[in-house]
Parts: structure tokens; sequence; C-alpha cells
């Protein structure tokens, strides 16, 4: 079960919306979603949570290109909002690894019906759950100038959301479209 709320900044303080993200397929699409949150092009953050599972931060300022902090890349990465979250940038890629790592598959043990598959599937995995490490990966100073410390968004866990929201003063707001 996820949660997604979009809280946007304004001069008379946070004003929140609850967005289904049904229709995001990218980060792109994602930050186009904040920003028309935001007419005056305010700070608008994203918050995005699977049952205590992970979270992740997005910020958004303006035409900026958007800050993330996500608390555990490997939970994030099994799921469809997560995937949208891990950039090739935000996990340290270069854009394309993907497609080097297909071509140096070695397919022969298949082909030939060779009792190898098992070894070929653990060696494969390792290096996908390598690719994504687990624990925060992002930005953790994402939220320092708006009360919550590196340290603090750290340290979150379980109910992340509510704990950022009442550090920013907008738990009111955020429970309205919990």
């Amino acid at each position: 079960m996820y949660f997604a709320a979009l809280l946007a900044r304004t001069e008379d303080g946070w004003e929140a919306s609850d967005k289904e993200l049904d229709d995001v397929e990218t980060l792109s699409d994602l930050a186009d979603l904040a920003r028309e949150a935001s007419p005056e092009d305010d700070t608008v953050l994203v918050l995005i949570e699977q049952e205590d599972a992970w979270f992740g931060v997005i910020r958004i300022d303006g035409e900026d290109d958007p800050r993330i902090y996500v608390s555990d890349a490997a939970a994030a990465a099994r799921s469809s909002y997560g995937e949208i979250l891990l950039t090739d940038e935000l996990l340290g890629r270069e854009p394309g690894d993907d497609d080097t790592d297909l071509d140096a598959l070695d397919l022969d043990g298949t082909e030939d019906g060779e009792d190898g598959d098992e070894d070929g599937d653990d060696a494969e995995s390792g290096g996908s759950a390598e690719a994504v490490p687990h624990g925060p990966v992002g930005d953790p100073g994402v939220l320092d100038d708006l009360g919550v410390s590196e340290k603090e968004l750290k340290s979150l866990s379980t109910d992340a959301l509510t704990e950022i929201a009442e550090s920013l003063g907008a738990s009111e707001v955020l429970e309205t479209v919990r």
C-alpha cells in the first residue's frame, strides 16, 4: 500500500494535496505534477511512503532539477514508484549501464542444456543487488533549510512522513489528505 502527497509551500503556509501517481512514469512526469501544485514556483515536496518499507522525499524548487532522498533503495527498487525515483544519476551509475550487463551475459550454458543455470542466476542477481544499495540514497540534506536535518532524516523509519510533516509544521494539512 502506498501513500503519496504533495506539500506546496505558500506564503500562507503549507498546502497539501493527494495526487494519483498512476499516470506518472518518469521523474520528469513527477516533477511536472509537483510544479502544477505551485503556480508561484514555490517549494513543493512530494512525499511517498510504502507501508513502512521505504519512503521518499522529492523536492522541487521552481524550475530547478528535483532533489531526491530515498530511505531504502533496495526496498524502493522493488516497487513501481521507487523505480521512478532511482535514476542512474541517483544510484551513481552511468546511463545505459544495464545494456552493458546484457551484452556481457554468457548464454552458452543454457543453450547447450548444461546445468549451470543456478550459478549464472546467482551471479546475475548478486550483480543487480550490488547496483542498488541497501539503505538510503540521494540528498540527505534535502530538508535541512526546512527544519529537518540530515541526521533526523536518516533516523526516520516508521511513519516517517508524519514526522517530516510535524517538523515542517504541516502535520494538520497532511492528515487532511491521508
